[in-house]
Parts: C-alpha cells; structure tokens; sequence
C-alpha cells in the first residue's frame, strides 16, 4: 500500500493557557480518499483544519510529532514556504464563501491571482484556466461572470466558485470545511455531487468537516469522530454506521432518522449538554459528564481500543461491552 497522502500524529492546538481545541489527534487520508470529521460544533474540527493550512491565529499555539503531506513536513518549513504550499499543493473551501471571497474585486481577478502566484502563469493563461473551471463547476456564463463580484451571485454561486478557486493549481489535497452549511438542501445535495464528481476526475484527497451524518454516510470513505478536541472513534464508513463503538458515536446516529425504520411519531435521540471547554491539564474522558454509562475509571487516562483492523475507538469499556450496553 503506498504511503498516506496527509499524515496528521499528535496534533494539539491550544489557544493561551486555558483552552485545549485539539488534543493529541492523529489521522492520516490517503489519494483519492474522502475522510470525513464529523461531530458538534465546538468540537475542534476546524482548528483542526485551520492547523493543518497553518492559518491559525497568533493567539493559538499548534504542535504535533508530525505532520506532513505527500512526505513534506509541514511543521519545521518557513511561513514563506507555507505559502507556496497552501493554495497549490492543498487548497481549503471555507464555511462561508461571502466571508472568504473578498467583496472589492471580481470573481476572476480573485481567481487569475492564484494561478499567477502559484504557477507563474500568463494573464491569458489563468482567465483560459478560471473559465474552464468555472464550467467544470456549473456556472453557466463562465466568461461574463469573471467579472462580476461576489455580491451579485447566490450563496450556491459563490461556493461553486470556491471550489473551482480551490481547483485552480489541481492540488493534491483539498480541505472541505462545511462547505454546504449555508445552503439550503437542493443546493447542498448539487455541491455534494459536484465534489464527488471533481474527486474522481482530478484524483483529489479530500478531508471533509461535517455535523451532517447524512452527508458523512454518502460520501466518505473514513469517519473520525471528534469530541472536545479529541478523536473519539475512527473507521471506515460503512463500518462505524452498522456498528458504533463510542456512546458518543452512538448517540450522534440515534438524532438521525434512518428511511424505513424511524416512525414519524417515533421521537428521535438527543445528547443532553453541550460540548465543554476543556483545559490543556484536563484529564479522563471529556465526554463523562454527558454519558449514561460513566464511572469512576472515566476520571482517568482513557485507553484506545480496536474494535477491527481499521476501526478503533476511545473508551474504558471493551467494544462488546459498549454494544451490550447500549441495547445492540
């Protein structure tokens, strides 16, 4: 098997002396593999993100025992060098295109900037590459809409554009921060297609941040489960949907209404609290106090457990345990 694209070990990210946003994580994705983030906001997957791009702001503090892409360290490199890293060999589509795109230029000169940057392209060159991937994406027009700003285009519209901005130097890795958050459905279901399709024709390694479980269970390959900085569980798709290990895992599928087994007047499940603020010193599982199923041994260090070949989890309780328990 070649080696992972993205190798992520041992990555933490504090912000001051108070806050611990990611704890300890690693996770690799492979080429051509959608590995999806998912839990609750607040959970760390962004900074995860933001930390892998080296975009976190001054005030957070961001270590690991590696972290690498394509066998390049993304940690002992100069900022400068980062730079010539981020936009061209892994490129980031953020939550809100109106907030990322910037609202004094065109589409186009926004677009051209990246390939001229990046690859030294002529002026001709970048618009012939910008229309191409506009087209690729969707956008009808691709010509006229070079110059028109982000203002006069839908919330659809401008993330499509994100995307073919993401595209413009073919990247090798491409970070999907919620990307179809601000969308309404039919939109959501169009973007998520079109990601799937753009995957495949450039043989993109995508990393996809996610709260919709709906979204996770169409489209990735691997899930990792994030809780209070922490992965709490990680497996491939399939897997993790028939059998989930965590409580945590379990009680995110349980607020999820399966076509064919939940009746309507069935109430769905929910998680009481909220996802805790956790201290670089903190110790045990953070996930305690909202677990039907804690004790005294969650106090202390958590053991990650294997539940298969690809599939472990963090959780004092042994994985046929954790099923028994939680009515499987």
């Amino acid at each position: 098997m070649s080696a992972p694209l993205l190798e992520v070990d041992g990555l933490n990210v504090t912000f001051g002396s108070h806050t611990a946003a990611v704890r300890g994580i690693s996770f690799t994705v492979n080429r051509e593999e959608t590995h999806c983030l998912v839990g609750e906001s607040g959970c760390g997957k962004s900074a995860t993100a933001l930390a892998i791009m080296n975009l976190l702001a001054r005030s957070a503090h961001r270590s690991a025992k590696r972290l690498t892409l394509g066998g390049q360290d993304l940690l002992g490199i100069s900022e400068r060098k980062m730079a010539t890293i981020r936009g061209d060999r892994m490129a980031m589509i953020f939550q809100e295109p109106m907030t990322s795109l910037n609202p004094a230029y065109t589409i186009g000169s926004q677009m051209i900037e990246v390939l001229r940057r990046h690859k030294g392209a002529s002026r001709q060159q970048a618009v012939d590459r910008a229309v191409e991937l506009l087209g690729k994406v969707g956008i009808t027009a691709p010509e006229m809409r070079l110059g028109q700003f982000p203002h006069q285009l839908s919330g659809g519209l401008r993330q499509r554009v994100m995307i073919a901005m993401a595209l413009m130097c073919d990247p090798e890795l491409l970070i999907a921060d919620e990307p179809t958050t601000a969308l309404d459905v039919t939109v959501q279901a169009q973007i998520l297609r079109l990601l799937a399709r753009l995957q495949k024709e450039f043989g993109l390694a995508v990393l996809l941040i996610t709260h919709d479980l709906g979204i996770v269970a169409r489209i990735a390959d691997r899930v990792s489960v994030m809780y209070a900085g922490e992965l709490v569980e990680s497996a491939p798709t399939d897997e993790l949907f028939a059998a989930p290990q965590h409580p945590y895992t379990r009680g995110l599928l349980s607020c999820v209404p399966v076509p064919g087994k939940t009746r309507r007047d069935q109430p769905l499940g929910n998680i009481p609290g909220t996802v805790p603020q956790i201290s670089p010193d903190f110790a045990g599982c953070a996930f305690r106090s909202r677990c039907s199923f804690a004790n005294e041994s969650c106090e202390r260090a958590i053991p990650r457990r294997l539940a298969g070949e690809n599939h472990d989890f963090l959780c004092t309780r042994l994985p046929d345990t954790v099923l028994k328990a939680t009515g499987t």
